[in-house]
């Protein structure tokens, strides 16, 4: 019989699973480590065309205990507290989605404010008299901006959003209308725009759809369109969202992060990989960035899901503290 502990072992499992696979792809991307999938063919594999040698097959045993040990600490983990409920562990998956979110809006933010000033100053070639002929030539690369000015601004927004609550989703809304208004403004009465000017307007518009879905999840934004859910009991709505969040959910979101991450040819992982950037030569560096966005949404996403799916097992399990399932009135 499943029981609360087994739910909770395998809620943490596919979180621990999401962001462990983060850090494998940082490390075979950015560090050249052998994927899982070469280092067990390596040790089955009969042939040597395939076995990994030296650094490499240490590297590739030490990514697999890194799974290994994070699984035997999530298990420990629950069985060491085993009073703590669906319900808190719901809430916790919760806080993390929020805070990815809320790091990623303020390092969207700095990204883009930043470089829309760099692109501005170039464009009106300024930019050498501002920072100097050798800092101007740096910034004019696009892997030397994001190395020294993107992923700065990265780690200054994750430092903000530790500090506060709010995930700033109307500020960015704000900001985008802001910025088109802007786009009219200069177009149609000083006969003036550029190519980094709708850059912006779309890094942020798309930071904002993306970002704000888990949120919206969450606070059931989503517009529901049903025939059924409506009309069933709320010990069947908490089932129909168990389920939804682990067969249908899920899946959409490891779609997103396997195909878009699996290799670094991948529709994601190649972009990031090459600080790609737009057609544009005077707009802005930020188009690897948007590739981002959307792991940020598949990892937020999953998350949230996890958070779901533990809220609907809490109400199952007649949890004191359990919430009614989303729509559960009688």
């Amino acid at each position: 019989m499943i029981s609360q502990s087994s739910t909770r072992i395998f809620a943490r499992a596919l979180v621990g699973t999401v962001l462990l696979y983060l850090v494998s792809r940082f490390f075979i991307f950015w560090h050249d480590w052998p994927d899982l999938s070469e280092t067990f063919t390596s040790l089955f594999s009969s042939g040597d065309e395939s076995a990994l040698e030296g650094n490499k097959l240490y590297q590739g045993l030490a990514l697999i205990m890194l799974y290994l040990v994070s699984f035997v600490l999530i298990f420990l983990s629950v069985k060491r507290n085993p009073n703590i409920s669906l319900t808190d562990d719901a809430n916790k998956y919760k806080n993390i989605a929020y805070f990815i979110v809320r790091a990623a809006f303020w390092a969207t933010f700095l990204v883009g404010l930043a470089d829309a000033i760099i692109s501005l100053m170039r464009v009106e070639e300024v930019l050498v008299q501002v920072v100097g002929a050798e800092t101007a030539q740096i910034l004019d690369q696009a892997s030397q901006r994001g190395l020294y000015v993107h992923y700065p601004l990265m780690a200054l927004g994750v430092v903000i959003a530790a500090f506060t609550r709010s995930l700033g989703f109307i500020w960015l809304a704000f900001l985008v209308v802001l910025a088109e208004f802007t786009i009219v403004i200069t177009r149609f009465i000083f006969s003036y725009e550029q190519a980094w000017m709708g850059d912006l307007v779309r890094f942020w518009y798309a930071a904002f759809f993306l970002f704000a879905s888990a949120y919206t999840l969450v606070e059931n934004g989503h517009v529901r369109v049903d025939v059924l859910y409506s009309q069933i009991t709320n010990k069947k709505k908490a089932i129909v969202n168990a389920f939804g969040s682990i067969f249908l959910g899920l899946p959409v979101c490891w779609t997103i992060l396997h195909y878009g991450m699996g290799t670094r040819q991948s529709s994601l992982a190649a972009p990031i990989l090459s600080f790609e950037t737009s057609a544009s030569g005077y707009g802005m560096y930020v188009k690897y960035l948007m590739a981002a966005f959307l792991i940020v949404f598949a990892v937020s996403m999953a998350i949230i899901f996890i958070s779901y799916f533990l809220k609907s097992c809490a109400f199952l399990f007649d949890e004191k503290d359990a919430e009614l399932p989303m729509g559960g009135e009688h």
